[in-house]
């Protein structure tokens, strides 16, 4: 098992090379890429531009866990824009094949790309309301999506890498049954998760339940602790997931991949306006870097992790 880091929490927006390095010096032996919408992925993702990030990984002596681009559209009502969505998809292949990553993950989309309401606000709010328009065909709408994921799935398939699609609350993929469900339509060897126990848990999951269930399906991990009611990401060890559970599962079914920390909701973080203690703001944009805090959380937090891995039996490089 190797751990690593998201590299979105200490730089929203690229440039990444300083915070690829900043990483290395935490510890870690992975790192992820992401490519936030297809401008990025075009414009910034250059022959040039992958050169240099690939041996910037290199000479730091990380791996690079996953490459992340989310397509608009992937269960969009119109076909056009749901072929641009695969279309991007395909570039995302390309792009992380060339950066030198075997897995590419997207997050799942919400059914006909309705604004559903952000669960972080749940607490927050005396009624969850949303609009649904009536008349909307769900059976045909669930079925265009697995269409295109069947077609994102074979893309890899072809290129050689695996797609770790990951939940999130409210989506099409939410849990482990839909998790299972879209595997058994979709039919590719190809499709599994990116198992995110802060989105599963407040969707109503048990995480190790979910490792037991899925299995080899589990592609790649991140790890944030939570509380159970909105999807926050917080230290490991901070909230109420069963962290010893979840890695004695992880072993128990064979998974030797990346655990990538993904703290988001910690002292220092940088994101695209959230406001914590101590929290850089990046509310333009300007892809500003987190504070000194959020390297001690992340360190805290890989330490605590290791530890507890090492304790069931891992072997963690």
């Amino acid at each position: 098992m190797k751990i690593g880091a998201c590299i979105w929490p200490f730089r929203w927006r690229p440039p990444y090379e300083e915070a690829i390095t900043r990483i290395a010096k935490l510890g870690f032996k992975a790192i992820e890429l992401i490519a936030w919408d297809r401008q990025t992925l075009d414009e910034y993702y250059t022959p040039q531009k992958i050169r240099e990030l690939r041996a910037r990984i290199a000479d730091e002596g990380l791996v690079l866990s996953e490459f992340v681009s989310t397509p608009r559209g992937m269960a969009h009502p119109d076909a056009k824009v749901r072929e641009a969505a695969v279309d991007h998809f395909k570039r995302l292949i390309e792009v992380g094949v060339a950066l030198g990553t075997e897995i590419v993950n997207t997050v799942s989309p919400y059914p006909f790309d309705l604004p559903f309401p952000r669960i972080t606000a749940l607490p927050l709010v005396q009624e969850l309301k949303m609009e649904i328009p009536a008349g909307l065909d769900w059976d045909r709408n669930w079925q265009d999506f697995v269409d295109v994921v069947r077609r994102c799935a074979q893309a890899c398939e072809e290129a050689g890498v695996r797609y770790a699609l990951e939940p999130h609350p409210y989506r099409y993929m939410c849990n482990a049954a839909s998790m299972l469900r879209l595997i058994e339509q979709v039919g590719s060897p190809a499709l599994g998760m990116n198992f995110d126990p802060s989105h599963l848990f407040p969707c109503g999951e048990i995480p190790q339940v979910v490792i037991y269930q899925l299995g080899k399906r589990i592609f790649h991990c991140h790890f944030s602790d939570n509380d159970g009611v909105t999807n926050v990401h917080w230290r490991p060890g901070k909230g109420k997931i069963d962290w010893r559970a979840v890695l004695v599962a992880l072993k128990s079914v064979g998974f030797d991949g990346v655990v990538s920390i993904e703290l988001e909701d910690v002292p220092g973080v940088v994101s695209a306006g959230r406001a914590v203690a101590d929290h850089l703001r990046d509310t333009a944009g300007t892809g500003a870097e987190a504070g000194p805090a959020f390297d001690v959380e992340n360190v805290l937090a890989k330490e605590y992790i290791q530890r507890l891995a090492v304790d069931v039996g891992f072997v963690v490089e």
